[in-house]
């Protein structure tokens, strides 16, 4: 029998009582995993209703206390990461090495969670009229939910429940039904960590217990990672309930080689950005755009992806995995059909690959078009897969029109030993996370997750200072205290009364 996936409810895992279920089913053998419920209205509510509980108390908790439980916290995922890494894998189809690095990226905001005190700091000015003080300080909205992909089991809930409840939140967790096991271990650590119960609630379902998230009256904020589509659908129905909301989507990320560029250092790049994690990333390059002289790379560049070895997790010689479901094959497949079809250069082709130890995966190998245009679907939609388009341009100017005119501006980054076309590219591309000799440059915590126009719908990003005040209101407050001793006559005039 397959296993039942528990919901986390009030510090403890539970059956749902819905007879509602998702298949789990494994990427690397195609067998059922697990079931998923689709859970009842009445089990939502009850689960945002004693997060709200737990957030009454918890805004009031000192901030030292609550920082202390994300030291224990992120020790604690250090300590079990082999055992997190391993059920990742099982789950979503990672190498172990992936998904440890998966894991590490979500464990690097953790740490940055226990920066809570000086992240919450707020403002002061003194004398601002006179006699007059103001200051302002940070508090928790209340209860948050986050809405998590496949393909980052561990580092996107990671993203948002420890910010959010390090700020003095509450916080609803629905992970993907593809792979909800991760984040039910993360949660387990969390609350070995000393978290209170109902603080961390973990739900489950599809579109129809989204919408019980979105529409409920006592979730203020809602953080989501997946494709346009749905963060579009999102993001408008949460605003719509004048909630706050940030939907992190798709993307199309380039990188711009130039003549000049190291050419070991670019195929390297090249081959582990775009086909690490099977292409299964939103910051993954899928995209060369070779400038010039630059296109001389290309023979060398196939050899090299020739060698790229998809396999099992636990196969140590494997560089990516299966793909997360068949449907999702299938559509990488139409896709590539599409850009034969339409006349680029198939130099490479991924489809009807078979690891004999695995039958059943979701197998594609590594997949490279040529004379690909930006009119083709191959081009234009996110195919998220192991498949790099290679268009050719003649100049670095006609290369940053090119990016600049792709609906997306998640990633993108320039390959170049000239300190002057690194400058120009960076001041005037239109894309939020820039590489320079990066293919893939994610900000570490510190800094915001940065995507911008069609890659993101919101005003304040994800992790970060960005992150941090999403999930915070600012209070200001402007008092003066009377002296016995003066006496001062009524005003009327506001401007009067704080200026005088």
């Amino acid at each position: 029998m397959s296993k039942i996936i528990k919901a986390l409810i009030n510090g403890e895992f539970v059956e749902s009582k819905s007879s509602n279920y998702v298949d789990m089913i494994s990427p690397l053998t195609g067998e059922i995993i697990g079931k998923v419920p689709c859970m009842l209205q009445a089990e939502i509510d009850k689960a945002v209703s004693i997060a709200y509980q737990a957030y009454l108390s918890w805004k009031d908790t000192p901030i030292m206390t609550r920082t202390r439980i994300m030291f224990k916290y992120q020790a604690l995922i250090k300590e079990n990461m082999d055992e997190l890494a391993s059920i990742l894998s099982i789950e979503q189809g990672k190498t172990f090495d992936d998904a440890k690095g998966d894991l590490v990226r979500g464990y690097e905001v953790v740490e940055f969670a226990c920066s809570a005190p000086t992240l919450m700091m707020g403002e002061t000015v003194e004398h601002v009229s006179t006699k007059v003080n103001t200051y302002s300080y940070k508090q928790a909205i209340g209860v948050c939910a986050g809405i998590t992909p496949f393909n980052f089991p561990g580092m996107i809930p990671l993203w948002m429940f420890p910010l959010a409840i390090v700020s003095g939140n509450a916080f609803i967790l629905k992970p993907s039904e593809m792979v909800p096991n991760t984040a039910i271990k993360l949660a387990e650590l969390f609350l070995e960590a000393g978290a209170p119960k109902g603080l961390l609630q973990i739900v489950h379902g599809q579109k129809e217990q989204v919408d019980m998230l979105l529409d409920h009256p006592l979730v203020k904020a809602y953080s989501f990672v997946g494709s346009p589509a749905v963060g579009a659908y999102i993001y408008s129905r949460a605003t719509a309930n004048l909630k706050r909301a940030q939907a992190l989507v798709g993307a199309k990320n380039h990188m711009l080689v130039m003549p000049d560029a190291n050419e070991d250092k670019v195929i390297n790049a090249l081959v582990g950005a775009s086909m690490g994690a099977a292409g299964q990333r939103c910051m993954a390059i899928s995209v060369a755009v070779l400038v010039g002289s630059a296109k001389e790379i290309i023979p060398k560049l196939i050899e090299k992806l020739k060698q790229v070895k998809p396999g099992a997790w636990d196969d140590k010689n494997a560089d990516y995995g299966p793909i997360i479901t068949k449907k999702a094959k299938e559509k990488i497949e139409s896709l590539i059909q599409n850009g034969v079809d339409e006349g680029a250069n198939l130099v490479l082709d991924g489809r009807g690959l078979k690891i004999e130890e695995y039958p059943n995966g979701n197998w594609i190998g590594p997949t490279v078009f040529t004379n690909v245009k930006t009119n083709m679907n191959i081009y234009k939609e996110e195919i998220f897969g192991p498949v790099l388009c290679i268009l050719e341009v003649n100049s670095l100017d006609e290369g940053l029109e090119l990016i600049n005119n792709n609906m997306f501006g998640n990633g993108t980054s320039i390959f170049t030993n000239s300190g002057a076309s690194a400058t120009k590219f960076r001041r005037e591309i239109l894309v939020g996370q820039v590489g320079v000799n990066v293919p893939i440059p994610v900000p570490l915590p510190f800094f915001s997750f940065t995507g911008w126009r069609g890659s993101f719908y919101g005003d304040l990003h994800a992790y970060g200072k960005q992150g941090i005040t999403f999930y915070t209101e600012t209070k200001t407050v402007t008092e003066r205290w009377f002296e016995e001793d003066i006496e001062e006559e009524i005003a009327f005039n506001f401007k009067e009364n704080h200026s005088k």
